[in-house]
């Protein structure tokens, strides 16, 4: 069987490098992480005309219809430049409602997300961390078709920026998989609050939704009450497949400043690269990229194929990717000496960028348990 890439993706991978290396070099993504949005606008409206935004979004509601294994070939770029965007939340919400919305909602909803007209993301997360059905302790008090939401939501991806959230509750009492339902809520109804905390990667912003009786309705509810785990489920394990997919570009890219800097520092009339100390680990970190990079590709193909082993594979991709990401940054920095460390060398951002990419989804803890689980151990 051929895993590689169409002549079309690679064509695609071409255009996105392209266009990221005209418009977002380093220099502008510190730029662009100092605004108020976190993100060129002005960047997602191109990206957005391109038909990059509503690349995954069915074509029956304006989008290309595409696969996750193109979409990878996108956000593999993106993490090679540390793209700020909200891309990857706009896919899940559009996801969830795709799943588990009715035809009226989809055709309301989707529309604009695909053409990027609107931001949306997915509020999932509350205190806990968790990402089971434990995890969702906000309950809905039931008055008739209406739901009242109060409570927060923590580490919602891109808050700052959406419009609309799809949000995680429950609809009966308890932890398991029962009682879990979603609605889209948008961000100028009563009750709303929305808070951008301090982050350590300025490219991943995320936000703390609050909701002080906000009433959701028939129309806005995704699916049948109590009936939505499944989808939120579908949705963590494309989050973290796709988060996966970006650490590969993020990892490559750090691995090229790494090894240009090893090329040019000199140290006893020598480049350090010359040196086993310097050349050994550089070695070693092209072979675990090119070792996650299969599973993420791999992982990417049995979504999109409904594959029995998908689950099994979306977890060997991301727990390695948690695993080795994170080390990876700190080696770089090593590497790059005490000056690493400091804001003046893009090393630091690919080390905070492996920060973001350990927990998103589920750190590599979560999912070994989870390889073993689904593994019969």
């Amino acid at each position: 069987m051929n895993f590689g890439f169409t002549e079309e993706q690679e064509i695609l991978r071409r255009e996105v490098r392209k266009f990221l290396d005209e418009n977002a070099p380093l220099e502008e993504v510190r730029r662009q992480v100092e605004t108020s949005e976190g993100f060129a606008r002005d960047l997602w409206n191109r990206m957005a005309g391109l038909g990059w935004i509503g690349l995954t979004v069915p074509e029956a509601f304006g989008g290309a219809g595409m696969g996750l294994v193109t979409l990878v070939v996108v956000l593999e770029e993106m993490g090679r430049s540390l793209f700020p965007s909200p891309l990857l939340s706009q896919v899940l919400a559009a996801r969830a409602i795709e799943r588990a919305g009715d035809e009226a909602q989809k055709s309301r909803l989707l529309p604009s997300l695909g053409d990027g007209s609107r931001i949306a993301t997915i509020a999932l997360l509350e205190q806990s961390d968790r990402y089971d059905p434990a995890g969702t302790a906000l309950l809905a008090e039931v008055e008739g078709d209406t739901d009242v939401l109060r409570g927060r939501k923590c580490f919602v991806p891109h808050g700052g920026a959406a419009d609309a959230f799809v949000v995680v509750y429950r609809t009966t009492a308890g932890d398991g998989a029962a009682g879990i339902s979603l609605a889209v809520v948008e961000k100028g109804a009563a009750g709303v609050t929305v808070e951008e905390p301090p982050v350590v990667d300025a490219t991943k912003r995320f936000a703390t939704l609050t909701l002080d009786g906000v009433r959701v309705d028939g129309s806005d509810r995704l699916g049948a009450r109590g009936e939505g785990w499944t989808t939120v489920a579908g949705v963590i394990e494309i989050g973290a497949m796709l988060v996966a997919a970006e650490a590969i570009g993020s990892a490559e890219g750090g691995l090229r400043l790494t090894t240009d800097y090893a090329r040019e520092r000199l140290q006893f009339g020598s480049p350090i690269g010359r040196f086993q100390g310097v050349k050994h680990p550089l070695a070693e970190m092209y072979v675990d990229i090119e070792s996650f990079k299969s599973l993420v590709y791999y992982a990417a193909w049995a979504l999109d194929q409904g594959a029995a082993d998908a689950s099994l594979a979306v977890s060997r991709a991301k727990a390695y990717a948690s695993e080795v990401l994170p080390r990876f940054g700190l080696e770089g920095v090593e590497l790059h000496g005490g000056i690493g460390y400091t804001w003046e060398y893009d090393i630091q951002l690919y080390l905070k960028r492996a920060r973001w990419v350990r927990p998103a989804f589920g750190d590599a803890d979560h999912h070994y348990e989870r390889v073993a689980a689904l593994g019969g151990l």
